[in-house]
């Protein structure tokens, strides 16, 4: 199921996420337009790299631009291919409207960064001394969806099943987009347990999505509810 949209209205104009895609795809852009070895040590840089942040080894001086802890943040903006950060990007659009919607613009910004840290080292800590660097804003947005599940678990999104000549689009409540969701990442990421190198980061995603949940109580303003059920425009 590739979610297309949601039908679930919102207030106020969702600056912070428009402007976190926008910054997300000009710095995919530099990125790709660096040469093959100069976009290597770009990722060293900014990715976030368990070992460096756990303290268990160091990057030359040259690749050293910030400190070890702000790779956690930094990290939340680069992507390492098309379909990364085109993936990324659909999810935070499509949900992370609404949840800036229930806490406001500033209160977002922190949720945000918060549950991608959270996510970023509940992966880092599964291999603590790996020096394979960390990328993407799947941990980041993740929070958002624990949050929308819990807050907008009846909503209608509109969904694409790729099923050969049979393919569709359906609305299908939130809940079962993103309880579905939530299940492939832990039955992945218990598959990938033991097996080393790069790949996707699926406790990441676990971990942002679980501090979503538990976070988005005290970020949310007072009047809304859990379990919402969206007022539909005709």
């Amino acid at each position: 199921m590739i979610p297309l949209k949601d039908d679930n209205p919102t207030e106020i104009t969702p600056v912070v996420t428009v402007s976190t895609i926008v910054a997300c795809v000009l710095v995919f852009l530099y990125e790709i337009s660096l040469p093959a070895e100069s976009n290597e040590a770009f990722v060293y840089m900014y990715g976030a790299i368990p070992a460096n942040v756990f303290g268990h080894a160091q990057l030359p001086p040259e690749l050293m631009s910030l400190p070890a802890y702000g790779t956690l943040f930094s990290s939340m903006f680069l992507h390492g291919g098309w379909m990364h950060l085109i993936g990324n990007m659909l999810y935070l659009w499509i949900f992370g409207n609404n949840i800036e919607d229930v806490m406001g613009h500033a209160k977002f910004i922190i949720f945000y960064g918060v549950c991608g840290v959270i996510a970023t080292l509940s992966h880092a800590m599964i291999d603590p001394e790996s020096t394979i660097p960390m990328v993407g804003a799947s941990g980041a947005i993740s929070g958002v969806l624990g949050a929308y599940l819990l807050l907008y678990p009846r909503a209608r999104v509109l969904v694409f099943i790729p099923i050969g000549f049979f393919s569709q689009m359906i609305h299908v409540p939130a809940a079962l987009v993103l309880g579905l969701w939530f299940l492939m990442q832990i039955f992945s990421g218990g598959m990938s347990l033991g097996h080393e190198g790069g790949g996707v980061a699926f406790f990441a995603h676990i971990g942002g999505f679980i501090a979503g949940m538990a976070l988005i109580g005290f970020f949310k303003h007072p009047h809304i509810q859990f379990f919402n059920k969206p007022q539909f425009r005709r």
